[in-house]
């Protein structure tokens, strides 16, 4: 393909503090539909991103390798001045930034917990690329189906996004902010959602969705803030701050599919918001991934009934 866009390249070692497995990592995003990424499995044992960076916004890729269990190799396909800060993002969104070696005594303590960790053992959360893409994703999925919302986020990164020579491999990165804000509505998107996806864009130019600023308040003014932009209530709020900034011990209290995985897994059946979030009190600092985890076992389930079913 031409036009794409040839980096530097640099690799760096990164630690890994606690149980990691990348391979989880990618089968889940084979899985997920808002990461657009049905092809991450493709080449066994490396994961290829491409995404704009953070610092400065530049269209960027990077390799992904686990050679051991401790620590991943990443290869930076960006300027060389940005290789730091790319690599703290794909961190970031892999959540090996965080040590997780206080996970694993959350399941000594909870049985369901543990029945989480050995069903899937070494998947942590996996982030969209930014805040700004966890926003936008939000905008798209509002009060539409999921796969509906993955075509028209794939098409504006086809349509306006840059592709992104990652080692060899072609991959289409979502569009920077400033070329976001000046978005138009088309196919799938109705002229409301692109006026709040240019909110959304012009937000992250300002720094407002940045994930270290968001990360380093409290949850409840970090959410609030959000909140502040068009189209954004308290479940994409929370999903903003969890999936997108990567914090690690947020409740999702707004997010449905997570209650009803509690409900079931803790023999909970009528149990309200406020007696889940209670449960949820044993799971610090960790109930982000928690709840993680919960909603992927139900997916996970709801996958394996729904192919017993067409078999």
């Amino acid at each position: 393909m031409t036009g794409s866009i040839l980096q530097q390249t640099t690799t760096l070692r990164i630690p890994v503090r606690g149980p990691f497995d990348l391979e989880k990592s990618i089968r889940f995003l084979t899985d997920f539909r808002p990461a657009c990424r049905a092809d991450a499995a493709a080449e066994p044992g490396t994961l290829r991103l491409a995404f704009p960076a953070e610092a400065g916004w530049e269209h960027v890729g990077a390799a992904v390798r686990q050679r051991s269990p401790g620590s991943i190799e990443v290869e930076v396909f960006a300027e060389e001045a940005l290789a730091v800060e790319v690599g703290a993002q794909v961190r970031r969104i892999l959540s090996v930034d965080i040590d997780g070696v206080g996970f694993a005594k959350i399941g000594a303590a909870d049985p369901v917990v543990r029945r989480l960790q050995q069903t899937f053992p070494g998947l942590r959360p996996v982030l969209f690329h930014s805040p700004y893409e966890a926003a936008c994703w939000a905008i798209l999925s509002h009060r539409t189906r999921m796969s509906n919302a993955a075509v028209v986020k794939r098409r504006l990164a086809e349509e306006l996004g840059k592709p992104v020579d990652v080692g060899g491999r072609i991959l289409r990165s979502f569009p920077a902010p400033d070329v976001l804000a000046g978005v138009e509505a088309g196919p799938g998107l109705t002229e409301s959602k692109a006026e709040r996806l240019r909110a959304v864009a012009n937000a992250a130019k300002d720094g407002l969705l940045d994930a270290t600023y968001l990360r380093a308040m409290p949850v409840q003014e970090a959410l609030r803030r959000l909140q502040r932009l068009p189209g954004i209530g308290p479940f994409s709020a929370q999903l903003i701050l969890i999936r997108g900034a990567g914090h690690p011990d947020v409740f999702p209290g707004d997010e449905p599919r997570v209650q009803e995985a509690m409900r079931t897994a803790y023999g909970l059946p009528r149990a309200e918001t406020e007696e889940l979030e209670e449960v949820a009190m044993a799971w610090r600092p960790f109930r982000s991934w928690v709840a993680f985890a919960l909603r992927n076992d139900r997916e996970f389930r709801m996958r394996e009934i729904g192919g017993s079913m067409t078999a």
